[in-house]
This record gives C-alpha cells, structure tokens and sequence, in this order.
C-alpha cells in the first residue's frame, strides 16, 4: 500500500527555498519584518507542498477572536449581522473584531498580513470573499473561514449562509399582484451582488408567471442604500406614466422611495405601494410602517459564527452551505392600486 506524502516540516521548507526555519516562521504568524519576495517564496512553496499548521488547541475561554470581514460597515443591515455574530461569540466566551473593505469584495493584502499576524481564531466574511491563495494561506494556519451572504456563486468547499433572496423578490412580486397592481416598477441592489440579482429574478419571474413582464423603463439600480432609492423613486414616480407600485431591493432603498413619493406629493400606499426588503428594526416605524421582506440577518450572523467556531474546535459543521427561509411581512404601505 502506499503512504500518502509526510508533510514536509518546517525546517525542510526552509532548506527548499534557501531560507531560515525562523523566516518561514514568521511567513506562517503573518509577520510584516520580511522581504516580499522572499515572503512569495515561502508561500509559494507552502502552497506547493499543501503545508498545513498542525491544529492547536483551542485558545482558553475569553482569549479568542473571531475575525467579522464586511465589505462596507455602517448600514443597519450591518449591525443586525453584527449582533447575530456577537451573540454566537458571547456563548463560547470569544470576542469579535471588525473590519472594513470599503466597498470591495475581495481583502487586500494588507487584511490578509494583519489577520495572520493577530491571528484569529476563525474568518467570517460578509458579501465578500477570498482568492483562492488567501484560502490556502488561512487553511495552512488552521484558521477556519465562513462566508455570509457571498457576492457571487457560493464558493467551493468553503461553508455558507444566505436566505432565500430569490422566493423573497417572488413573494413581493405576488403580493402587489394579488392586490392588483399591474404597473409595477423595481428598485435593484448592486449588480456585482448575487443576492441583489436573485431578488430581482424572483420578481421578474413572478410578473412572468402572472402574464405580465417587467418593463424595462421601471427598473431602477444602485446601492442597498437610502439615496439610491430616493434618486430612484424620484424618477419613477415624476413620470406620467408613473407606477402604482414599486418593489425595492432593501429597506434603506424603499425608505428613500417612500421620502420621494411625499416630496412629490404622493400618498402611500394610496397613490403608490411600497415593499421593502430584510425587515430591518426601523421598517416598523416608518410612515406609514413598511411592507417588507424579511431575512433573519441576526439568525444569519449567529449560525455562521457556530459554524466557524466548530471548525476552530475541530468539530465539523452539520452543513456546510445553509440558506435561510424569508417571509413576506404585511405593514400598511400596501394597498390595492388607485381606481
């Protein structure tokens, strides 16, 4: 029979690329005292190699950390995720730590370096994700890794949690349907984000199935946030023509629709429906209260961080990909279409 390669040690890896065992070392904490080059070096053969750090024990109750990687901090989507993962943290006793990509998807280099130098106990990332050399080095150091809400298709081997955007863009599609709007118009996320085009495609897919399609002059894209949908709402609703409802693809999106449709002096939802979408806090205490649908951001947060923190304890996740369901939440910003 034959034995599948010993893992080289480090001391061999050194003597392979022409280094110190010490330099390795410190290519393997994340330490910043040491040349690029040799630094790709170094990686470069670990990687050849699939070096993995041997597993240690689990750090002591209240000495762990658990590395929360947003590609953009400071929504109130944001902090619901955020409290979902510090309740996960808070059972087994580790902290969380916070950090910011401004607006990209993918950590630079820099992240990377600092992570491997603290390092944490284990990586969750939200709406982002890593190359694939970044998984080899994390995996390398036995630092286990999650994604929350990815950008785009689910990364391979790599454990996941979303919700159903998709039956969510379904649900407030029938909804306005069922009420008997038949001018509706939509109100998209980014168009790098899976989750803002499932929502999409569930909307479409809903107008499709009802014998009606989505005019293209009613879409409207942007960010997830305030603005984006108060730009939008404006320009959909100062036309003639203008809908008399309007799916938007977050709460922050129909919040800026519903300031849009006062400024204009319309009435909702009497002259135009509004829904929403995650059921943020605030959606209840909007005028009037926002239609919307909800995703268990706070459950999101929290069944990720399980999932890294068991990987940190050696045990291995009861799945590795779960997708959440969302509901359809009926408030007063919805109502059957003017006659």
């Amino acid at each position: 029979m034959t034995l599948p390669p010993a893992t080289p040690t480090i001391a061999e890896i050194a003597r392979e690329v022409g280094v110190s065992a010490p330099t390795v070392s410190k290519v393997l904490n994340g330490r910043a005292d040491v040349a690029a080059g040799t630094r790709s070096r170094v990686e470069a053969a670990l990687e050849s190699h699939g070096y993995r750090r041997r597993r240690s024990a689990p750090p002591p109750a209240g000495t762990g950390l658990v590395d929360l990687v947003f590609h953009r901090l400071g929504s109130p989507w944001s902090m619901e995720i955020i409290r979902g993962v510090e309740s996960a943290a808070a059972e087994a006793r580790t902290s969380v730590i916070l950090s910011e990509l401004g607006g990209e998807h993918r950590p630079p280099r820099t992240w990377l370096d600092t992570t491997l130098a603290r390092p944490p106990v284990g990586v969750l990332l939200v709406a982002s994700r890593l190359t694939d050399p970044q998984q080899r080095q994390l995996t390398s150091r036995s630092i286990p890794f999650a994604v929350i809400d990815t950008d785009g298709e689910p990364p391979a081997n790599v454990p996941t949690v979303g919700s159903d955007n998709w039956n969510g863009g379904l649900a407030a599609a029938r909804h306005l349907l069922e009420l008997g709007h038949l001018r509706i118009a939509g109100i998209a996320g980014p168009a790098d984000m899976l989750c803002s085009r499932a929502r999409m495609d569930g909307f479409r897919t809903a107008l499709e199935g009802a014998g009606r399609s989505l005019d293209p002059a009613l879409v409207r894209s942007g960010n997830f946030e305030v603005e984006s949908g108060y730009a939008a709402g404006r320009e959909l609703l100062d036309r003639p023509d203008r809908p008399t409802g309007i799916f938007a693809g977050s709460d922050m999106q129909a919040i800026g629709a519903l300031r849009a449709a006062q400024e204009l002096g319309l009435r909702v939802p009497d002259d135009v429906s509004v829904v929403g979408y995650d059921d943020l806090p605030l959606a209840q205490w909007t005028a009037p209260p926002l239609t919307t649908v909800r995703q268990p951001l706070r459950e999101m947060g929290t069944t990720a961080a399980r999932m890294v923190l068991d990987l940190a304890a050696g045990r291995t996740p009861t799945a590795p990909g779960v997708n959440l369901a969302t509901e359809l939440v009926v408030r007063e910003s919805t109502a059957p279409p003017p006659a």
